[in-house]
């Protein structure tokens, strides 16, 4: 029974997905055509960290106020 079932749902499953539309990654391998300036990695970098620490450290550092109850 389950081998009937099995067929059957193989061959019913593309019709009723119907047209699908296969989508494709552009992926460069070739070396970058400009080289990033250290400044510039270090702006980048120390704004991904304010925008990922920031938030969490202002959780941990009003921890107590948010425990109180009003």
């Amino acid at each position: 029974m389950p081998g009937i079932l099995r067929t059957v749902a193989s061959r019913v499953a593309p019709v009723l997905r119907g047209h699908s539309v296969s989508q494709t990654a552009n992926l460069y391998t070739r070396p970058p055509k400009e080289k990033i300036s250290f400044v510039e990695s270090s702006i980048a970098w120390v704004v991904l960290s304010a925008t990922v620490l920031g938030p969490s450290g202002w959780i941990l550092s009003h921890l107590e106020d948010y425990k109180k109850r009003d």
